[in-house]
């Protein structure tokens, strides 16, 4: 066990609270630079509406003979990532900025691409590779984080885990699917 870091005594912390409550959720102890980590959190934010939106074209899209199981996963992930953009505009506000969901420059600061895809095969690629895309991102953010912000890394490794279980999911419906060049 750890003794190394001492706790503050019980009026100190009652003390530190009543100063700048203005402040909200970010006290002294907060260590990350909070405009960057509201800029990264809008950055994701923006790859998660872009993401909302190309799964539920694709949604709407899928034709075929499995287009309708795999529209209804299309449904379901789109209606995840929905989840994560509300959870990720939730907390830009605790920290005290402002969610972008400005429709003008969003598709410029997701990370992920809106990609329409022609056919199954291709939406379910695109799909995966916007997943990825998100994969690689959240976790260069939580390393960038470290220790500096734990409720937001928490965050970002629960959605970072439903985003590899999305993109397991759309690999296992490539196979037996015909194969297209991404």
């Amino acid at each position: 066990m750890n003794h190394a870091h001492k706790l503050t005594d019980v009026a100190t912390l009652r003390s530190q609270a009543r100063k700048h409550i203005e402040a909200g959720a970010v006290t002294a102890g907060y260590n990350a630079d909070r405009d960057r980590v509201v800029k990264l959190l809008n950055e994701a934010l923006a790859t998660e509406i872009v993401c909302v939106l190309r799964y539920r074209r694709h949604h709407f899209m899928a034709r075929g003979i499995h287009g309708q199981s795999v529209g209804a996963e299309f449904l379901i992930h789109s209606n995840e990532e929905q989840g994560h953009a509300d959870l990720l505009a939730a907390r830009i506000v605790q920290l005290g900025g402002e969610p972008d969901f400005s429709p003008d420059s969003l598709s410029q600061r997701s990370h992920a691409e809106y990609v329409a895809g022609d056919t199954l095969t291709q939406m379910i690629q695109e799909n995966l590779v916007a997943e990825r895309i998100a994969i690689d991102s959240y976790r260069d953010m939580i390393l960038y984080l470290g220790d500096q912000d734990p409720t937001t890394s928490v965050l970002l490794k629960q959605i970072l885990a439903v985003e590899e279980e999305h993109a397991d999911e759309l690999a296992d419906l490539l196979e037996g699917l015909p194969a297209h060049p991404v």
